[in-house]
């Protein structure tokens, strides 16, 4: 159970980028996560190439980088990595770490670690032709005699280095990556607000446009229903005039057949009382001469000089483009 400890605490104070122990001095991110201060600072100079060292002359500026565990942003002043806060509380439990266990990180691992061939040599070389851990038996007389290799602690931690750069430039990578993502998703934004943007000002003219129509087709109307009232008016004159004396000759005709049934002659020669002085033949002569021509011209009634030809409007309309070079 102790072990077990032991190991729960040693994850817990694992660095996510050397993969090694926290060294002093460990900073604290805002976000509450550690680093080394040399892992910090080595993701803060791949993220931000161009920041002034603390040994230069010219005044630092700021810079920000990810924290590697949660991709929370760490923004800095011109201080730096060096401006962040100490955890001095991690330290302390790394001292005493140390001091209660006089072993390296792994070293339990390790020390079981034994060759398969050689059940009694413990793995401590590297082959660099096979690139796999051996003992010294398998160099000697074993499957690797003929290769050439190297200490496994020289090689184990050139490659934990190794790991630690690529991890660094992979977190690097990944900032630019979500700095471009970021940069795109505020381009995406904009597309949309300016394609809503010309969408309104299209409508706004195209309604400009539709009101134009209308207001000449009002125009256009009222032109047609003006001339309309006044033949309709002229010909309905008429109308009444020719009425009015169709009905005043229809009762001199029944006038007439009246007269034309009185036997005496006295009483036939009299004069019409309805128009003392003239005699009722002459009266039928009078009506029958009474000028009747006025009518309106053949095609009064057409209406055809009202029509339009938007052919070429129409075309105009469906030439409507958006403007180049504006």
């Amino acid at each position: 159970a102790e072990a077990r400890s032991m190991e729960s605490l040693e994850k817990q104070l694992i660095c996510p980028i050397c993969l090694e122990m926290f060294s002093k001095p460990v900073v604290i991110l805002p976000c509450q996560h550690n680093l080394c201060r040399k892992c910090a600072n080595d993701v803060f100079q791949a993220s931000n190439p161009l920041w002034q060292s603390r040994g230069s002359s010219a005044v630092p500026s700021g810079g920000r980088f990810r924290c590697p565990s949660c991709r929370h942003e760490v923004v800095l002043d011109r201080h730096g990595v060096y401006g962040l806060q100490r955890n001095l509380l991690v330290e302390n439990i790394i001292d005493i770490y140390k001091q209660e266990s006089a072993r390296p990180l792994h070293a339990k691992a390790e020390q079981h670690l034994m060759c398969e061939e050689h059940e009694d040599e413990r793995i401590n070389i590297y082959c660099l032709r096979c690139e796999a851990p051996t003992c010294s038996l398998c160099k000697v007389f074993g499957a690797h005699k003929d290769c050439e290799v190297a200490p496994l602690p020289a090689v184990y931690q050139r490659q934990k280095s190794e790991l630690s750069d690529g991890i660094a430039m992979l977190v690097a990578g990944n900032d630019r990556i979500q700095a471009i993502i970021t940069q795109m998703e505020e381009i995406c934004h904009t597309i949309e607000e300016n394609g809503r943007r010309q969408k309104q000002h299209l409508g706004l003219r195209f309604d400009a446009l539709y009101g134009i129509l209308e207001e000449r087709k009002k125009e256009l109307l009222q032109s047609i229903a003006a001339e309309q009232e006044a033949k309709l008016q002229r010909v309905r004159g008429l109308i009444r005039q020719y009425g009015d004396h169709l009905e005043a000759s229809s009762k001199l005709v029944e006038s007439a057949i009246q007269a034309m049934e009185e036997p005496q002659m006295a009483l036939y020669l009299q004069l019409d009382p309805a128009a003392p002085g003239v005699s009722l033949p002459c009266r039928i002569t009078d009506m029958s001469k009474a000028s009747m021509s006025s009518r309106p011209e053949p095609g009064y009634e057409n209406m055809d000089h009202f029509s339009i030809n938007v052919d070429y409007v129409a075309e105009m309309l469906r030439t409507i483009e958006f403007q180049t070079g504006a």
